[in-house]
């Protein structure tokens, strides 16, 4: 097997030079779409916070979701007719255009609008380059120019949410808001690819097509996931079972036999053929790619979720966290475009990616709110050593199984099902996650020693008070500590009033006792007649009445606080929340009952952490006792996630035993139309040549007969 590259091999279409040439431009493009993404994602709280529209922040992804998975195998059909490079330069220009137009945005549903532009562009922004790719090599030496696409992702990954943060960060930048900057900074870096694909960007091009652009799949395209995309991302707001997401299904299901019907009757011109899927290596790793995106994507999005809410990283700080897992990336992508460069073979990767996906992910599992940071960066190693093993080598399948005519469709067709498996997975696993958030939180509170801290915690005045925990108290706590020291009260001022009306009675019945026998000594003495003893008696219990109950009173409530582990208060039995013992004495009592109203669902509870879920921000700074129950339901949540994920990617790996694929080809596309236009050309000649002598060439012999005149 030669180890000839195709900028070396004699009569090679392109030279090593100008492959690079043509790497650099890509990797602008490629930056700016990726450079997007992590500064949106870190900035995108500030700027729904300024917009009043933080509970619409869905839109902005799902806009953006939509049109750039639409947008994708569009892209890869049009680029097989029309070429790669004035589709990437119509890519480049409608992302720029977009980025701009969001930078005026007003309102969230106005951003969402503009970032569907955006995805417009994104859509030929990451799925293009890939095509371009497999255009100039082959597959074999293919994989050894990953390494400056995944240089463009750790660039963008480690600068990106530092920029990101800046920007949401500062009030103003040169007089406008920083935030905007987000967009507005994709206007000179998208300049700067412009120039670069203008001046780079430039493929040969052998043969001609016809041109015969399949609207009707695309239509049918846009009919089938527009609303499959709008109820994966809405669903849970909305109701899996609601009208809204039942029309979603209908219109869905109903775009689909369009789309297949439409693709059928296109034939080879179709946006997506269905001919590729009679390849036993697509189709698989088709379903491959989708399994992966469903378990990477979902999964992966709780991430950033679990750094900044259990770890308490701030936006900017967990995406520097997440180095770990694009490190891990990165040594995998480049180490196994070496293994496949040299030894031609690549089977081995997805079988070995989806293991140790499935162990990175079984590893996560295993996380607990105590976990310190660099346990969590182990298990984001691990995936990202699993995911580097099964980017490039799906997508190396799936070129490898077509013509070169179809190179473009292929691979945006591979990417699209990707992108939609990713789609459904952070729609599905988001879904997931939030819906069993509050029902893990009651259950943290019903593990005893977590209720009796966090209990203990917000009955202390001087936490409860606090600052800091102003925002916890209110949301989480106050719905449940209010009812308590409600009814501690009234017992209290229960037991006040019987304790008194004890003290009462035996001090009347003491003086009456007392005074009846001073009178009655009197009588016998003579001092006093009998007929006025009554009198008498009735006037001293009177005056001595008040003070004796007074003094009662004290003594008995004195004893009373003592046994109920309360102190006295004007005269009322009350409990002083910052006195360690009595505090204890409550929590110890009314802890038992909450948790029996937990589990019959019957404590105010449960009603406070449905609503936390809805806004985390009440976590920031707040005393860990407090945040407990919550950190331990997310976290708790998360690691249901990371399991499901451990079982998609799981099915994943059983599949790749059964996935065979063919030797990867010698040459790159390019190199095969050149060839086979070569080939064309001498079969033109050799007919014109036998045409002039007035012989017969036969067919694909290469030689020319002698023959009569």
């Amino acid at each position: 097997m030669t180890s000839t590259t195709t900028a070396e091999r004699p009569g090679a279409v392109m030279t090593h030079r100008q492959i690079l040439l043509v790497i650099y431009g890509l990797m602008a493009g490629m930056f700016l779409s990726a450079l997007d993404q992590t500064i949106v994602g870190t900035a995108i709280r500030t700027i729904g916070d300024d917009l009043h529209g933080l509970d619409q922040q869905a839109w902005v992804t799902t806009a953006y979701l939509i049109t750039s998975t639409i947008a994708t195998p569009i892209y890869g059909k049009l680029s097989d007719i029309f070429g790669r490079r004035p589709l990437y330069i119509f890519a480049i220009s409608v992302f720029v255009f977009g980025s701009l137009l969001s930078s005026f945005s007003t309102s969230m549903l106005m951003l969402a609008g503009f970032r569907a532009v955006q995805g417009i562009g994104a859509g030929g922004l990451m799925s293009l380059p890939l095509a371009i790719m497999g255009d100039m090599l082959a597959p074999r030496e293919r994989a050894k120019y990953q390494c400056y696409f995944l240089a463009v992702f750790g660039i963008s990954s480690v600068i990106g949410p530092l920029v990101g943060g800046l920007f949401a960060g500062a009030s103003q930048i040169l007089f406008i808001p920083g935030w905007r900057w987000v967009f507005l900074v994709n206007v000179p870096i998208g300049a700067v690819a412009l120039f670069m694909v203008l001046s780079f960007l430039h493929l040969p091009r052998f043969g001609s097509r016809s041109v015969r652009i399949d609207w009707w799949g695309a239509a049918a395209v846009v009919a089938t996931l527009v609303p499959l995309l709008l109820v994966a991302e809405q669903g849970r707001t909305w109701g899996w079972g609601s009208i809204g997401s039942i029309t979603c299904y209908v219109i869905t299901g109903l775009g689909l036999v369009g789309f297949l019907v439409a693709e059928t009757l296109m034939k080879d011109d179709a946006i997506i053929p269905l001919k590729l899927f009679r390849s036993r290596v697509f189709s698989m790793s088709t379903v491959l790619g989708v399994l992966v995106g469903f378990g990477m994507f979902g999964a992966m999005l709780t991430l950033p979720l679990y750094l900044q809410i259990v770890v308490g990283l701030s936006a900017t700080a967990s995406g520097f966290a997440t180095l770990p897992m694009m490190a891990g990336l990165m040594i995998a992508s480049i180490g196994s475009g070496q293994i496949v460069s040299r030894t031609g073979h690549y089977r081995i990767f997805p079988v070995t990616g989806t293991a140790v996906l499935a162990i990175g992910f079984g590893f996560m599992s295993t996380v607990t709110i105590d976990k310190p940071l660099w346990y969590l960066m182990i298990g984001m190693f691990l995936i990202g050593l699993g995911l580097g093993q099964m980017m490039q080598t799906l997508t190396l399948a799936a070129q490898n199984s077509v013509q070169p005519r179809d190179m473009g469709v292929a691979t945006s067709s591979s990417t699209f099902f990707r992108q939609i498996g990713g789609t459904l997975g952070t729609a599905v696993l988001l879904s997931v996650l939030f819906s069993a958030m509050p029902g893990n939180i009651t259950n943290a509170l019903e593990d005893k020693p977590i209720l009796t801290s966090a209990l203990d915690a917000a009955l202390t005045p001087s936490v409860a008070q606090a600052p800091k925990n102003a925002a916890i108290m209110k949301q989480m706590w106050n719905p449940i500590v209010d009812p308590i020291k409600s009814k501690v009260d009234a017992s209290l001022t229960d037991a006040t009033a019987t304790v008194k009306k004890a003290a009462d009675a035996a001090a009347t019945q003491a003086v009456t006792k007392q005074v009846t026998a001073a009178v009655n000594q009197q009588v016998a003495a003579g001092r006093v007649p009998a007929a006025a003893a009554q009198t008498v008696i009735d006037q001293q219990v009177a005056a001595a009445l008040p003070n004796a109950k007074a003094t009662a009173e004290a003594a008995a409530l004195k004893q009373a606080a003592s046994k109920a582990n309360a102190s006295v208060v004007n005269g009322t039995l009350t409990v002083d929340y910052s006195n360690t013992a009595q505090r204890h004495a409550v929590v110890n009592e009314v802890v038992p009952t909450i948790i029996k109203q937990i589990k019959k669902g019957t404590s105010s509870s449960s009603s406070s952490t449905t609503s936390a879920t809805s806004d985390t921000s009440f976590l920031n700074g707040a005393d860990p006792r407090l945040a407990k129950p919550f950190l331990t339901g997310f976290n708790n949540s998360a690691v249901l996630i990371y399991l499901v994920a451990l079982g998609v990617i799981l099915l994943a790996f059983v599949i790749t035993w059964f996935f065979k694929v063919p030797p990867l080809r010698q040459r790159s596309a390019l190199q095969e139309q050149a060839d086979k236009a070569h080939a064309d050309s001498l079969e033109v000649d050799q007919a014109t040549a036998a045409a002039a002598t007035g012989t017969t060439a036969p067919a694909n012999t290469g030689a020319v007969p002698a023959g009569r005149s």
